[in-house]
């Protein structure tokens, strides 16, 4: 494995077929050619012509209630491998025009289904009530969905005549045209200027750089960032106010016509999340804004600045460290971590990381990033552009997470709950996170790792808790400012950001002027009520770690519970069964509470050197 490892660090821009097979994944598990995926394309449209059949029918009885339930859970199985298996290929290789070709022959095959199934759920959610559960309680076979039907049904006072749906879909593209135009906007027409970095030479700012540069050591470095990017935005800011103020218009308009109270009540009803969950996050996080001033003034110690700015928020505090993790490494490091949740789940675990579950290195024309993706049907997959990185070990963990959670409700609920919440999905992949910090700091001695391990975990919580809550806030609040009628107005934008920045981060943070328009690059503003659920998630994650460490065998139970229920219930009462209560603040002031403790610990470290 030595070998392997030390020949591994360089494949930057090798050819995909130079990289060890034990180091790709095998999309041979899904499909063995493409010959055999056409067999399937071909089939999906046959049986998409044969569902034709339901169109009118859903209300005859309940047998062709089932028939048609079982046939559309078909349908969606297969349509759902082609889609997977085009999309991987392509992303081994996106500059190759056969796999860009194959995807786009699985988009317009999706397209298509939907449109010849668009009749499937208005038809299902007029169905009465009480003909149901006769159905339910008469047809072999049925209860199998009744928690589906139930669920469904539930909406049907915010569904629309079929007329007024259709009338609505054909506004849709218009409706939602905000949410491209800012896209187009920012991803395509937003050029920020170059930058002199500590070299003294020009370097373009972009988008994925901008983060990076804010880690600098060199502060000049970090300021001229930092108002390259804003200074861009503040340019537009007439412009792009218009966009998000058109787009809360839609959402209030929509959850008006839906007969919802507020566009806030009508996000959250999708997930069943009760609106107390929201509003003590927020209320939870205002009252604990002392441990925030408290890691702050750590920062602005450790820094030795006499004023902490905007753009000293994300530069490391241990700068000398440079941890490197070869990916054999990296694997049983992370499978002896997760070694915590029992033999079940570190045996699939280890089986998968070794049967070619993972796509490791970065290929010439490979997708960047990472993702756990796969469907039902099909193992887990796990893509990574691996560089020896001790991020990079975390990826391959958060990742983890995300595959076992896929594994194990694929493995045991049926295809119509084998799926999960995003209410719930980052959970599994921040435990996993959490457990990894704990597993390496119960074990490193050395204190300037130690110290890179606790500020990097309270960084986490820091940007995944506490920042994602003020985004939340500002999203409450414009949407709120829409629906009692007032206007929206770069001006008033620029004025809630900026005071919800003081809010947050002053005295410690000299909060500056171009902080105010900082909600013009939050791409999530256009999903709205998004952002409160990276909050939400990591709480529930580290309340469930705190479980685990804290009861052991009795609380992996409920937790491996918890992975194998897919959305066979809600998302509240499957983390209640699990151990962790979201209608209630405890949480999130225990998550914030392991902030405060981690942030003492760091401070004690740093201070020792």
């Amino acid at each position: 494995m030595a070998s392997k490892v030390i020949w591994a660090r360089d494949v930057r821009g090798k050819a995909r077929q130079d990289i060890d097979p034990e180091f790709r994944w095998n999309l041979e598990d899904i499909y063995p050619d493409e010959a055999a995926w056409r067999h399937d394309a071909d089939r999906v449209r046959t049986l998409a012509d044969q569902f034709e059949r339901f169109r009118g029918h859903l209300q005859d009885s309940g047998e062709v209630l089932l028939e048609a339930l079982r046939a559309h859970d078909e349908l969606g199985q297969v349509l759902a491998k082609l889609i997977v298996y085009a999309k991987m290929k392509l992303d081994e290789d996106t500059s190759e025009s056969s796999r860009q070709v194959l995807f786009a022959e699985a988009q317009r095959l999706a397209s298509e289904v939907q449109a010849q199934l668009s009749f499937f759920y208005p038809e299902l959610v007029q169905l009465p009530p009480d003909k149901v559960e006769g159905w339910l309680e008469t047809v072999d076979g049925l209860g199998l969905y009744r928690f589906f039907l139930e669920e469904t049904l539930r909406e049907r006072d915010h569904v629309l005549t079929p007329e007024e749906e259709q009338l609505l879909a054909h506004f849709s593209e218009v409706l939602y045209a905000p949410s491209k135009i800012f896209e187009m906007y920012n991803n395509a027409d937003t050029v920020f200027p170059s930058i002199r970095d500590e070299n003294g030479e020009d370097v373009q700012v972009t988008h994925a750089l901008y983060h990076e540069l804010l880690e600098r050591q060199d502060r000049g470095v970090r300021e001229r960032a930092f108002h390259a990017v804003y200074d861009t935005y503040k340019k537009h800011r007439n412009t792009v106010a218009a966009l998000y103020a058109a787009n809360v218009k839609r959402n209030a308009i929509n959850a008006r016509v839906r007969k919802y109270p507020s566009a806030l009540d009508a996000a959250l009803d999708g997930d069943r999340i009760p609106r107390s969950v929201y509003e003590n996050l927020i209320q939870a996080v205002r009252e604990a804004i002392s441990e925030l001033q408290s890691y702050l003034a750590l920062r602005k110690r450790a820094l030795g600045l006499a004023e902490l700015h905007m753009w000293d928020l994300y530069v490391p505090l241990v700068a000398e460290i440079d941890w490197k993790v070869p990916y054999a490494e990296a694997r049983e490091t992370v499978l002896e971590a997760v070694r915590v949740f029992g033999e079940t789940y570190a045996n699939a675990a280890r089986e998968g990381l070794f049967s070619r579950w993972v796509d490791v290195y970065e290929t010439k024309g490979k997708r960047s990033g990472g993702y756990s993706w796969g469907t039902y049907g099909t193992h887990p997959y796990i893509l990574l552009n691996y560089t020896d990185s001790i991020q990079d070990m975390f990826t391959l963990a958060h990742e983890l997470g995300h595959s076992m959670h896929s594994y194990f409700s694929r493995k045991t609920q049926p295809y119509i709950y084998s799926d999960y919440t995003i209410f719930v999905a980052e959970v599994a992949s921040t435990v996993n996170e959490a457990i990894l910090y704990d597993h390496l700091l119960a074990r490193e001695h050395d204190p300037l790792r130690r110290a890179y391990l606790l500020n990097r975990q309270v960084e986490t919580i820091r940007t995944t808790l506490i920042a994602q809550t003020l985004y939340a806030e500002f999203e409450k609040r414009t949407h709120e400012r829409v629906e009692e009628g007032g206007a929206i107005t770069a001006d008033w934008l620029d004025e809630v950001f900026y005071d919800l920045n003081r809010a947050y981060y002053a005295p410690e943070v000299t909060v500056d002027d171009d902080i105010a328009h900082g909600w013009m690059r939050i791409p999530h503003f256009y999903s709205a009520f998004y952002v409160y659920k990276y909050a939400t998630g990591i709480s529930a994650a580290l309340a469930l770690v705190e479980r685990i460490r804290g009861e052991g065998g009795e609380a992996v139970d409920r937790y491996l519970r918890f992975l194998s229920s897919g959305s066979s219930n809600t998302s509240i009462e499957l983390l209640r069964a699990a151990g962790v209560d979201m209608t209630s603040d405890a949480p999130v002031r225990q998550a914030l509470t392991r902030f405060a403790r981690l942030t003492a610990e760091l401070g004690e470290l740093l201070a020792a050197r």
